[in-house]
């Protein structure tokens, strides 16, 4: 048995986010001496690795909480594996759209860097702004979820331009 400090040493967590696992139920193995001290058998070390890595992997406090057992050695095979196999498939949904996303503001960008010599950047703007929205109705693989995503990411970009206040020769 091992205090909170050495179960927070041995797994590099704090001691605020071991009690946290534990007040939601994802720490059970936890036994309180007559002081008010915690205790905690070697294999809490092995459950909080199970959980950080999980949680690395994309998975969600309740999503874990489903899956992990509450003996280490009774894993429902099925479940676990349907998870993962989800899992995977979220992270590749989620690489297609990151890269459509990268590949449209790409663009954007060549085609704000494309500015005729002889026109002024709000004229730019303009034939920017066109040149988008004409793309936009043309190319219907775009999700929602794509739009709100290039939303925040333009409006990012945006008030970081114009916070930067810098006097253009465009």
């Amino acid at each position: 048995m091992m205090k909170i400090g050495e179960l927070a040493q041995q797994t590099g967590l704090t001691t605020s986010k071991i009690r946290f696992y534990e007040r939601i139920g994802l720490l059970k193995t936890v036994d309180r001496r007559s002081n008010g001290y915690r205790t905690y058998p070697a294999q809490a070390v092995l459950i909080l690795g199970i959980i950080t890595t999980a949680q690395r992997a994309g998975f969600t406090l309740d999503e874990i909480r489903t899956l992990l057992p509450s003996d280490l050695q009774h894993w429902d095979h099925d479940a676990l594996m349907d998870a993962l196999t989800r899992k995977i498939a979220d992270i590749e949904a989620l690489q297609a759209r990151l890269a459509q996303s990268k590949a449209h503001l790409l663009r954007l960008v060549q085609d704000i860097q494309a500015r005729p010599d002889d026109m002024d950047c709000a004229a730019n703007a303009r034939r920017v702004l066109a040149n988008v929205l004409t793309e936009s109705s043309e190319n219907s693989n775009i999700t929602p979820d794509d739009v709100r995503l290039l939303d925040r990411t333009d409006r990012r970009l945006s008030v970081s331009a114009s916070n930067n206040k810098k006097p253009t020769s465009r």
